[in-house]
C-alpha cells in the first residue's frame, strides 16, 4: 500500500511525503503528469493527494483525476491547491475526488482526511475480497459423465478472454457456470458484476449499465464501470431491449461509451459472458435480437445440461447443500437416507438445480432437528409431505390387465433406474437384483434402448412399429 503525492513545487511535495512517513505510510512522489500516469501505470497507489494546478505539465489535475476516476476508480484522490475556490472544489468533487483541501493546509487537517481516506480504500479492498470469497465459495459438484463434460468445457475458457454464451432451462446453473470461470481465471481478483436483463426497467437499461453524470450527483458509474478489469456476466440477454443491444455491441467494439448525460469517453477493459434460456436464433429471425450482437456474444457456446441429465449427481448435490445451509444458516447437517436418496434421483426438477436447493433448504427448516432424512419428508407429486407406505394407482395403469400393467410397470421403472444411474447398465443391474446379461434380455424385449448424448448415457422407450420413441 503506497500514498502518490502529485505537485509541481518540490517543497510541497516533500512536506506532505515526511508528514505521512512519520505517520507510517510509504509514499512515492510525482513531480508533473507525466511522472503521476508512469507511476499509475507502474504500480497503481492506495491513495492520491493531486494538486490542480500542475507548471509544465501536458495534464493538469482535473484532467488527471479524470483519468484516474476511468481507468483506476478504486483509488480515492485527495485534491490540494493553493488557488482553491468553491467552483474548483465543486468540479472536483464531481469528476470523483474523495475530498479537497485549500492550501496552506492545516497538517491535522491532511492527516486526518488521509486517514479516512485510506479506511475508505481499506474497505473497497474487503468487500472485493468478500465479493471474490463468495465466487469461490459456489463450488460446481457433481460427478456425472455429463458434468464432467460441462466441466471440462468450463476449464478451458477459463484460461482465455473470449466470450462465452451459456445456453440451459432456468436454475440448471448457469450464473454457476460464469462465476466458476471467473473465479478460475486470471481476472479472479477483479470484479464480477452480474446484469439481470429481465428485471431491470428498460427505460434505465443504459443508465444502469452506463451510469450517469448530473450537476446535483456528479459522477455516479454504472455496472460496466464497476465491472473494470474483471467480469461482466449479461443473465437472459435475451430479455435486452433492442435500443441497449445496439449500444452494447458498441461497448464489445471499442470498449468504450459515454455516460447518461456526459461527454467523456470511459473505457472498460471487461470480459463478457452471456446466458440464455431463449432460442436466440428463433428470436433473431422475429427481429428481437440483433444478429451482429449474437455473433459477439456466441464466440464459445456452452449448455447446462439439465438435472434430469445428471440424476446421478443428486445425492452429491443434495450432501453439498446440506453442508451449506448448516455453515451459513446454523440448519442442521442431516444426513440422507439412501431411501430418500433414490427417490430424489427418481423425482421430475422442472426447476433443475436451484429447485432440488430449494427443497433440501425447506427440508432441513421444517423437519427434524437430528437423525436421517427419510422419504416421507420428500415433497409428494403436487408438493404435499408424502405420507404412510401406501400407493395409489392412477391414470393409465388402472385401466389395464394384470399383464400390460406389469409390463407398463417394469418399462417405466426400469427406464427410471437407468437415468438415475446415468445410463450405467452394471449399476443397474445391481442395485434391481438382476444379472446384467438377464437385465439386457429384459430391457430388449421391453424395447428400451439406451444412446450417448452430451457425454452421457440415457434410455428410452423405442417404438417397435416405427422406431420413434421418448426420451426418459
Amino acid at each position: 500500500m503506497s500514498i502518490l503525492i502529485v505537485d509541481d513545487e518540490k517543497d510541497i511535495r516533500d512536506l506532505i511525503g515526511d508528514i505521512l512517513k512519520d505517520e507510517g505510510y510509504a509514499v512515492r512522489l510525482a513531480g508533473n503528469s507525466d511522472a503521476c500516469m508512469a507511476e499509475i501505470n507502474r504500480d497503481p497507489p492506495t491513495l492520491m493527494i493531486l494538486d490542480i494546478w500542475l507548471k509544465d505539465s501536458r495534464m493538469d489535475g482535473i484532467d488527471i483525476l479524470k483519468a484516474v476516476k476511468r481507468d483506476n476508480p478504486d483509488i480515492p484522490v485527495i485534491i490540494i491547491s493553493g488557488h482553491g475556490n468553491v467552483e474548483i472544489a465543486v468540479a472536483a468533487i464531481k469528476q470523483g475526488a474523495y475530498d479537497f483541501i485549500e492550501k496552506p493546509f492545516n497538517i491535522d487537517q491532511l492527516t486526518v482526511v488521509v486517514a479516512r481516506a485510506m479506511e475508505t480504500s481499506r474497505l473497497r479492498r474487503e468487500n472485493a475480497d468478500l465479493r471474490r470469497r463468495d465466487v469461490t465459495q459456489a463450488e460446481m459438484v457433481g460427478s456425472s459423465p455429463s458434468f464432467r463434460t460441462l466441466k471440462a468445457q468450463l476449464d478451458k475458457v477459463t484460461k482465455s478472454n473470449g466470450r462465452v454464451m451459456l445456453t440451459g432451462q432456468p436454475g440448471s446453473g448457469k450464473e454457476m457456470a460464469a462465476r466458476y470461470i471467473h473465479a478460475n481465471s486470471s481476472r479472479a481478483a477483479a470484479p464480477f458484476v452480474s446484469v439481470s436483463s429481465a428485471t431491470i426497467e428498460p427505460e434505465r437499461m443504459e443508465e444502469v449499465l452506463f451510469g450517469r453524470e448530473t450537476a446535483e450527483r456528479g459522477v455516479e458509474p454504472g455496472l460496466l464501470e464497476q465491472a473494470h478489469g474483471g467480469v461482466v456476466y449479461f443473465d437472459e440477454v435475451g430479455d435486452m431491449p433492442n435500443g441497449t443491444q445496439s449500444k452494447i455491441l458498441r461497448v464489445l467494439t471499442e470498449q468504450q461509451f459515454t455516460r447518461a448525460g456526459g461527454t467523456d469517453k470511459v473505457r472498460v477493459d471487461l470480459r463478457v459472458i452471456s446466458s440464455t434460456t431463449r432460442d436466440l436464433p428463433a428470436e433473431i429471425r422475429a427481429g428481437r435480437f440483433r444478429q451482429e450482437l449474437y455473433d459477439r456474444l456466441n464466440v464459445v457456446p456452452i449448455t447446462i445440461p439439465a438435472l434430469s441429465e445428471r440424476r446421478d449427481d443428486i445425492p452429491e448435490l443434495s450432501r453439498h447443500f446440506i453442508a451449506w445451509f448448516h455453515r451459513t444458516q446454523g440448519l442442521p447437517a442431516r444426513m440422507i437416507s439412501g431411501e430418500a436418496e433414490a427417490m430424489l434421483q427418481t423425482m421430475q426438477w422442472p426447476g433443475n438445480v436451484r429447485q432440488l436447493r430449494n427443497v433440501i433448504e425447506r427440508i432441513l427448516i421444517l423437519g427434524e432437528n437430528s437423525g436421517m432424512i427419510d422419504a416421507r419428508e420428500l415433497p409428494g407429486p403436487e408438493g404435499q409431505v408424502a405420507q404412510g407406505d401406501g400407493m395409489v394407482l392412477g391414470g393409465v395403469v388402472a385401466t389395464l390387465p394384470l399383464r400390460e400393467a406389469r409390463e407398463l410397470f417394469e418399462r417405466e421403472y426400469l427406464l427410471t433406474q437407468i437415468n438415475r444411474f446415468g445410463g450405467n447398465i452394471s449399476r443397474t443391474a445391481n442395485f434391481v437384483g438382476m444379472e446384467r446379461s438377464a437385465l439386457h434380455r429384459k430391457l430388449k424385449s421391453l424395447g428400451v434402448v439406451t444412446t450417448t448424448k452430451s457425454g452421457a448415457r440415457s434410455a428410452h422407450f423405442e417404438d417397435e412399429d416405427n422406431g420413434e420413441g421418448g426420451e426418459a
